[in-house]
């Protein structure tokens, strides 16, 4: 009854990657931690969620639905995989942007007369990463488009935004030119590879995560076996209301008809209220402020209320099997009309238009709309070949994670099926009527729709960089109170968990991956950015660590 009695109470809002990152790292100590995690829907996972398909028709029992995969540089994440019993899969990450070869298309996998023709440009983005890096601090708080005028980029060139169309879609230009250089050239955050002679390296390793519902669960069973029944993770429960003392904060909390992680739940249910020490909020940060209500201090409005009014954007993501709808909009094939007309003779092209030829096979596709070229469109191949699904070193066209950059040239490697049976999603972004009106959604053919779903997106405009990240350290730890997620720093898988694993460090847990110099690096760098603290002196290898 002691041990009970001195046990932290520590409430979690929120069961997506962050959440149970968080209840994961406090679940480590049940000697001195009781730990709740509300989460509002029926099932852990937040974004991460999986949809059963027909195996007959499609060549697969599920896709992932609102998180693919990642960079091979989210240790933290691969390494909590690993410990849940689960593994990524190699992918190789190839992209096709526009469709016609004279005006918009290129392509990571082989030159096109687009890439010749802005070739000055792209040599001049390999020097003007460096200058970011250099200046970074100064140009956090500069936009993508204001730094393209700068430094005098072509106005014709799109190619230098492509990068970030990574999950930011119509808000890049907006975008701080520092995460720009983030995704290039960060070893925590990296996303692409740049290349002075097609933009991109050739074909980036990825890697396409597992089956995240079954994930999910697995989680949620470890947690609550090593918490020796001190942490509980329980669903189709919504926080409604918190209010803080000198002593703890005290929530009222709902049941929920929660039946999926769709956006919104009915909450039919009596409110309950209860006491907590501390309160971690895993959730949007408009979320945890609605929670608050008038308790929320004027800082925690100023900072939080940044990421609502600069951040929060709606998309609709469509995933169909409309092979006509992607090769109107996409180039999904190989065609030898869209190569380069120059360097014919060039021996390394020759082997890169050899190998396009046999193993063309786009996962990720992009287009700039005709009538307004700032509006975009994105669509991904959710069909991966089998040496895809089993982590094969040959997968759609790359050797191994020292050589992503280099073609292979190899019959052997596998086929996909069909495009017939493929599985595509398509990213309709922005529910404003200015990007509405352009939307083909239309255009897709209702008997090929699999799932419709909104996601609430966060689109890191410069002004986040300058409103919220700089100062979360100074509303962490303050009034019983935690705020974590993605949305901290950059909407990453990584950094939710990472940010889960701080907020849990900040009330005393350990660091679960303490011995693992790839994975403290980015920790570290998130516990002094989200709480402006060091790790603990026995867990540090140097001063400024």
């Amino acid at each position: 009854m002691t041990a009970q009695l001195s046990r932290k109470r520590v409430l979690i809002v929120g069961g997506g990657a962050t959440g149970m990152a968080a209840a994961y790292a406090l679940s480590q100590h049940p000697d001195k931690f009781d730990v709740v995690l509300y989460e509002r829907s029926a099932h852990p996972g937040g974004m991460a969620t999986s949809v059963p398909i027909d195996k007959a028709k499609y060549g697969a029992e599920y896709i992932n639905d609102g998180v693919q995969g990642a960079s091979p540089v989210f240790y933290n994440t691969y390494a909590l995989f690993d410990r849940l019993g689960f593994k990524a899969s190699d992918v190789g990450m190839q992209v096709s942007f526009g469709r016609d070869p004279e005006t918009d298309f290129w392509t990571n996998v082989f030159p096109s007369p687009v890439i010749d023709e802005f070739n000055a440009d792209i040599k001049k983005f390999g020097w003007v990463l460096k200058v970011i890096k250099a200046l970074e601090l100064v140009f956090a708080m500069i936009s993508v488009s204001a730094m393209l005028r700068i430094f005098r980029f072509s106005k014709a060139c799109h190619i230098c935004q492509v990068a970030l169309f990574f999950g930011t879609g119509n808000q890049t230009p907006f975008i701080s030119s520092a995460i720009l250089e983030r995704v290039f050239m960060d070893p925590n955050m990296r996303l692409f590879e740049y290349s002075s002679d097609t933009f991109l390296a050739s074909i980036p390793r990825m890697c396409a995560f597992p089956h995240l519902s079954e994930l999910y669960s697995a989680w949620k069973s470890i947690v609550e076996e090593q918490g020796k029944g001190s942490t509980q993770i329980i669903t189709c429960r919504e926080v409604t209301r918190a209010r803080r003392s000198s002593k703890g904060v005290y929530v009222w909390s709902c049941s929920t008809q929660g039946t999926d992680n769709s956006q919104s739940v009915v909450e039919p249910g009596r409110e309950k209220k209860e006491f907590f020490d501390e309160i971690v909020f895993c959730c949007d940060a408009d979320a945890a402020l609605q929670i608050l209500g008038n308790d929320a201090t004027w800082l925690e409005k100023k900072i939080l209320g940044n990421v609502k009014v600069t951040s929060y954007l709606w998309d609709i993501t469509v995933t169909h099997s409309d092979l006509p709808y992607m090769e109107k909009y996409y180039r999904v094939r190989y065609d030898p009309e869209l190569r380069s007309k120059k360097g014919i003779e060039n021996s390394q092209r020759q082997e890169r238009y050899s190998f396009a030829e046999k193993h063309f096979e786009p996962l990720y596709f992009i287009r700039n709309v005709p009538e307004d070229k700032s509006k975009i469109e994105m669509s991904f191949d959710l069909t991966f070949n089998e040496a895809s699904r089993s982590g094969s070193d040959s997968a759609n066209g790359y050797r191994n994670e020292k050589d992503a950059t280099s073609v292979v040239n190899d019959d052997s490697i596998p086929k996909r099926l069909p495009l017939e049976r493929h599985v595509f999603q398509t990213i309709f972004l922005d529910h404003s009527l200015e990007s509405r009106k352009f939307w083909t959604k239309g255009a897709i053919n209702p008997d090929e729709v699999i799932l419709e779903k909104w996601w609430k997106q966060q689109s890191h405009r410069w002004q986040h960089y300058a409103g919220t990240v700089p100062w979360m350290g100074l509303i962490n730890g303050k009034n019983h109170t935690q705020f974590a997620g993605a949305w901290t720093v950059i909407n990453m898988h990584e950094i939710a968990v990472v940010s889960g694993f701080g907020a849990a460090y900040r009330l005393g847990a350990s660091y679960p991956f303490r011995d693992n110099q790839d994975c403290k690096r980015l920790f570290a760098l998130c516990l002094g950015v989200n709480h402006m603290m060091r790790m603990r002196r026995e867990d540090r290898d140097g001063y400024l660590s």
